[in-house]
């Protein structure tokens, strides 16, 4: 789950230098021997280096991927599987680019709005974090049950700081964990993948990503004349999410059966009617490919839109956390004051 891989700006750099390599007239063992000799960070020049020299010794460029391992994802390994087979590596490395750096943008733009809610909310932890530092300073040498505990955790000095901060450093192992599992597919994150379609705003989000990978996916395999018996497994593959991926076995089946795409996709119950009803429309007028290309660019600019949605919650939902959290200090602290007050009367 942790394995080490690739990021995703160099996944894009990397698919655009070669592609326009390709497309320029080099040969190909040279273009990877320029990826191994550039200034790309150490890792990617230590696979790349992996890659040539696999192809410098007549292995093709499918093997050479796959011997590297988990460092590329799965997608990739799959479209350059593709374009070696059909000869079109250039093309196939030009759309995956172009894909990469789509996804670049919904990360950076979602990034951007959550920024400032975080900070808020790591200030106002700081604040209660400082709040048990000084009460344990004020009250140094004082009996432990006459010390007073506005805060009412029990937490005072540095003891009660590194307690809190240690609280805090699990909760975040634990999310950054999940995150990761959820990422990568992990068997016991696949139900919260699921789980997820059922949120309000979260579940529109993810499910809009997932289908315009697939249109996405599905156009560029499809249209490329691979087997549709190929595509398909491929293009659910692509979606990143278990929601779709569950499926691969029963429409794949419907398939080979003989069922159109349309119907072994709607038989799963995991697609949008309007998504099958344009899938149909372009299978039986013959221009499916032309249909998948425009539904990956609407659902993409849905995405934009649905996760700038996603932001916003998000952002409401961290302010809201901070409220509640100023509100307690305030109100434990004011119950604190009052409580003195009478014991002075």
């Amino acid at each position: 789950m942790f394995s080490a891989r690739i990021s995703l700006f160099d996944l894009e750099q990397l698919c655009r230098r070669v592609s326009t390599a390709l497309t320029s007239g080099i040969e190909l063992r040279k273009a990877f021997q320029r990826e191994a000799e550039g200034r790309s960070p150490r890792a990617v020049r230590r696979h790349m280096d992996q890659v040539y020299q696999a192809v410098a010794r007549g292995e093709s460029v499918t093997a050479a991927v796959a011997a590297t391992g988990s460092y590329f994802p799965r997608l990739f390994h799959e479209m350059v599987s593709l374009g070696d087979a059909t000869g079109h590596l250039a093309e196939t490395l030009r759309a995956l680019a172009e894909h990469y750096e789509l996804q670049l943008k919904l990360r950076r733009q979602f990034v951007q709005s959550i920024t400032w809610p975080l900070v808020q909310l790591f200030a106002a932890l700081g604040v209660v974090g400082l709040l048990i530092w000084l009460l344990g300073v004020f009250q140094d040498g004082v009996p432990k049950k006459d010390r007073l505990d506005p805060l009412g955790l029990g937490l005072m000095g540095t003891h009660g700081v590194l307690v809190y901060v240690s609280v805090l450093a699990v909760i975040a192992v634990v999310l950054v964990v999940v995150y990761q599992a959820t990422r990568r597919g992990v068997f016991w994150a696949r139900p919260l993948q699921r789980g997820l379609f059922l949120v309000p705003v979260i579940g529109n989000t993810f499910e809009t990503l997932a289908l315009a990978r697939f249109a996405w996916s599905l156009e560029l395999t499809y249209g490329s004349g691979m087997d549709v018996l190929k595509a398909i497994p491929m293009s659910l593959r692509s979606t990143q999410n278990a929601h779709y991926t569950d499926h691969i076995d029963s429409v794949t089946l419907r398939v080979r059966k003989g069922q159109e795409i349309t119907e072994a996709l709607a038989a799963t119950g995991a697609f949008r009617t309007d998504f099958l009803d344009a899938v149909e429309v372009g299978e039986k007028s013959g221009r499916l490919s032309e249909t998948l290309a425009n539904l990956s660019e609407q659902y993409n600019d849905r995405a934009q839109r649905a996760l700038a949605a996603l932001a916003t919650v998000a952002g409401f939902a961290v302010w809201a956390v901070v409220a509640a959290l100023i509100t307690i200090v305030i109100f434990r602290l004011a119950s604190f004051y009052f409580g003195m007050l009478d014991k002075v009367m």
